[in-house]
Formats: C-alpha cells, sequence, structure tokens
C-alpha cells in the first residue's frame, strides 16, 4: 500500500487506470465492516490507524470520507464514482474514459473548459482517471477555495452538456491519446494483449481506454444514459483532505451534495471468468522492443472476490507478500536466480489485489543482451518450481513485510496520496478498517500462509508472454 509497486519492468502488463498508476491498496479480509478504532494517547505507532479517517454518510446515500492534515493551508477533493470500464456494456469499450473527458466540457451552469480555469484561477489543479472498478475527478486548491470545487463537482455530478460536435472533437482526442499512450507504445501494447489473454470472458480484458473501432462508434445517447445511470450520490464517494475537520467535511458535503437525489443504481453484474483448464502463451514481435521480456500471470483472487477459490479473498494479505518475496526488488527471489546469475536485467511481480473481481498476479523479467528467451523462461521456470517445492522462508518473509510496511509512517505527508488509497479501496468494496490497519495485519502473515496463498494460485495454468524485437529482414 504505502510502498512503490514491485510492477516496474517494461514488460509487466499492469491493470491499471489510463492516466495514473493506481496505488497498490492493502487491506484486511474482505467484506469486514469494523468500527474505526480511534488513536489514543497510549497507541503504538504500530497499532495507530495510518490515516485517521472518518467516515460519514448523508441523507442520499453519499459517503464522505475525511482525512484532516494540518500541515499546510490547503485542500484535496477527490469524488470517486463506483463504476468503470468494466462496468461497460458489451461493444461500448472506453465509455467510461470517454464519459471522463465529456465531463470537464461543460455543465447549463459551467461552460465548456471552464472548470479547470477556475481552479487554475485560484492556484489550484485538477484531473481525473478512469479504471476497470472506478473513476474519479480531484482536485487541489486552497482551503478557502475549498467551497468552489465543491460546488462545481456538485453541480457536474448532476448534468453536463452533451454537445454532438463537443463529443465527436472529444473522440478525436481520446483517438490520439490511444495512439500515443497504446499503438505507439510496443510494451502498452504488449499488455493490452496479454490482458486480453488472461481474460477469455471477463471485462478485465478489455482496455480501459477502449479498442479504436468502438471509441469511434460510441454513440450520444449511451454516453448519456451511462451518465445518468451511475452519475449519483449513492454511487459515489467523496474523500476531503488536508485543512479541514471532519465536522466541516460532513457540513460542507451536505451544503453542496446534500440536495442531489439518489438513484436506483443497479448492481455490478459482470460475466465472470472459468477457472483456467489450459495454458496460453502468446507473442509480440516490435521493431521498437529493445529487448525481449517474459510475463507470466494467474488468475487470483482479490480482496474482495474469491477468484473462484474456497474462500480465496483469506489469501490477499499473503499473496501481497508474495508478489514482494519473488519481485520485490534486491533479494527477491527473481532477482537471485535471474539477475545475479547474469540472465536477466530485471525482474518483478505483481498482485493487483484491490479489484472488485477476481485478479492477477504475475511475474515477469527483461532478458540481459545476448540472453536467448528459451534460457531465461527455463530459468524463470525453475526458480517458480523450486519456490512452490519449498515455500517462503521466514527470513524472506520477515524481510519483505518489513520492507512494506516501512513507508506506513510517511503515509499522510501526502495530500492526495491517503485519499487515492482509502478512495481506492472504498470504490473496490473494501472497508475503511481495512486501510487503517493494513501494517498490522500485513505483520500478521505468515510464511506458512505466504507459501499456502502461492500454492494455491501459481499451481494454476498461467499465461506467458513475450515482447519480442522484430527480427532483422
Amino acid at each position: 500500500m504505502f510502498t512503490p509497486m514491485t510492477r516496474t519492468l517494461p514488460g509487466v502488463p499492469r491493470r491499471a487506470a489510463m492516466k495514473v498508476a493506481a496505488s497498490a491498496i492493502a487491506g484486511a479480509l474482505a467484506g469486514r465492516s469494523l468500527p474505526l478504532r480511534a488513536q489514543t494517547a497510549g497507541a503504538t505507532p504500530a497499532d495507530a490507524p495510518v490515516f485517521g479517517a472518518r467516515l460519514a454518510t448523508l441523507a442520499n446515500g453519499l459517503t464522505v470520507v475525511s482525512l484532516e492534515s494540518r500541515r499546510a493551508p490547503v485542500a484535496a477533493q477527490m469524488v470517486w464514482y463506483k463504476v468503470g470500464s468494466a462496468d461497460e456494456p458489451q461493444g461500448l469499450s472506453g465509455m467510461a474514459h470517454f464519459l471522463e473527458h465529456l465531463m470537464f466540457r461543460g455543465t447549463p451552469s459551467v461552460p465548456a473548459g471552464q472548470f479547470s480555469r477556475r481552479v487554475a484561477r485560484v492556484g489550484g489543479n485538477d484531473n481525473a482517471f478512469t479504471s476497470f472498478d472506478y473513476t474519479a475527478y480531484h482536485q487541489q486548491v486552497a482551503r478557502e477555495s475549498l467551497p468552489l470545487i465543491m460546488a462545481m463537482e456538485a453541480d457536474r455530478m448532476q448534468s453536463i452538456l452533451l454537445d454532438p460536435a463537443t463529443i465527436d472533437t472529444e473522440r478525436g482526442v481520446i483517438l490520439e491519446e490511444r495512439r500515443q499512450v497504446i499503438d505507439n507504445v510496443p510494451r502498452a501494447r504488449f499488455r493490452e494483449q496479454f490482458n486480453a489473454t488472461s481474460y477469455i470472458n471477463h471485462p478485465y480484458g478489455r482496455p480501459v481506454i477502449g479498442f479504436e473501432h468502438e471509441i469511434r462508434t460510441i454513440p450520444r445517447d449511451a454516453l448519456a444514459a451511462f451518465h445518468a445511470s451511475h452519475y449519483a450520490p449513492n454511487n459515489a464517494i467523496l474523500l476531503l483532505s488536508g485543512a479541514i475537520s471532519a465536522e466541516e467535511a460532513v457540513r460542507l458535503a451536505d451544503q453542496h451534495y446534500g440536495a442531489i437525489p439518489a438513484k436506483a443504481i443497479a448492481s455490478r453484474t459482470r460475466p465472470m471468468e472459468p477457472l483456467p483448464v489450459a495454458e496460453r502463451r502468446l507473442s509480440l514481435r516490435d521493431p521498437r522492443a529493445a529487448e525481449p521480456s517474459v510475463s507470466r500471470g494467474w488468475l487470483a483472487p482479490s480482496f474482495v472476490s474469491a477468484g473462484l477459490l474456497p474462500d480465496g479473498t483469506r489469501h490477499a494479505l499473503a499473496l501481497e507478500v508474495a508478489a514482494h518475496v519473488l519481485g520485490g526488488g534486491p533479494g527477491s527471489r527473481l532477482y537471485a536466480a535471474l539477475v545475479e546469475t547474469g540472465l536477466s536485467t530485471g525482474t518483478g511481480a505483481w498482485y493487483t489485489g484491490e479489484a472488485v473481481d477476481p485478479t492477477d498476479f504475475g511475474v515477469a523479467a527483461t532478458c540481459r543482451q545476448g540472453t536467448e528467451p528459451a534460457k531465461l523462461e527455463a530459468a524463470l521456470d525453475a526458480a517458480l518450481a523450486k519456490f512452490l517445492e519449498e515455500g517462503a522462508s521466514e527470513a524472506e518473509t520477515t524481510r519483505a513485510i518489513r520492507q512494506m510496511t516501512e513507508g506506513a509512517i510517511f503515509a499522510r505527508d501526502s495530500l492526495m496520496g491517503g485519499a487515492r488509497v482509502v478512495g481506492a479501496a472504498l470504490a473496490v468494496g473494501m472497508s475503511l478498517e481495512s486501510v487503517e490497519t493494513w501494517p498490522a495485519q500485513i505483520r500478521g502473515v505468515t510464511a506458512a500462509q505466504v507459501t499456502e496463498a502461492a500454492r494455491a494460485v501459481l499451481a494454476r495454468p498461467a499465461v506467458t508472454g513475450w515482447l519480442l524485437p522484430q527480427p532483422a529482414a
């Protein structure tokens, strides 16, 4: 949660939001709804809540979370909608991201382009991002300007302008964005294909930004219906962080958002991914790729979805530790087996536990110049087999947990950091308590649990993908 992601390799197929690298959200067992433990004078840093967040719910269903910090007279607002690209109808990929763009193109009260201009005029900044499971909008301003941005955000929650000419213009912007961040980037093209191979039935296999041919045909009526169906206070989480008390946060939230009526929100109904029964392989050749890189991924439970494993969510914390044991930099299993032996220039591992549905666990490595891909893959196979046979040791489990938690005490230093972590967790169905107590819970993970979780997931059929340089003509 608080340390850099281990997914740092060129070939790692991150299931991430467009425009932003989603934080690695860590938490406790899914579905818990425990009261937030108060920090007392006698609490030790290990026992204290990480953020000290306060949660309330307005009469219209809006969840309000405050993270007070008086380090500077500034404040941030984030509004998270519990809808993302995985909630799009079949054939309309990219619609959630398309709507995110259009949210900046004006309302009857705030003309097109004026939202960001007004934020900038008071010295602030704003942006937004879309992921598989949520869409979020955020601003940072001086404390006295917080009512301004809350009023504008509440305004576009209720209505936006969907002028056909504006939609066509923005469609062109998004198509150009896709060319820049996907089509012209070999590693991104590979990630898109890897995801599509990993999920044969679930919408996590579709790109967040959408497929080009579908972006071109998304109609205005579908965009309007998507906003009307999902943008409502009872489907949103408002986070206010910075120089604002919990009491004032609730008062301002009620003032600006309280009159917005709740809507009937349909439950998320997504096709589920079946258990894999066969190994899958893919390769992508691109003349712009420097060195061959390999990625391997497995279907895994998330913090809130069992992933077709009995009681699978109980493995989530242990899978976070397993990813660090395998690929958490120097000292990890794959680093020792592949980098220190001279076969690879870098290795890594990832586990995307912050997901509504079954997710992925994976490893990756890049060939050192002169290393044959088959030799690197054989060494990767051997390292994984050895890990599953031996299990995680007490020493490497302790090392991984120490490295993962040592940054927790600095987690509140960032105005937006805590809001991103808490917001993403709540948006996928995790509890606030699970975020606040993450360091203590991750410290409770044992080597035996890491081994059990790894064997439960990595013993399944995997997807193996290679990004390869184009051979010389």
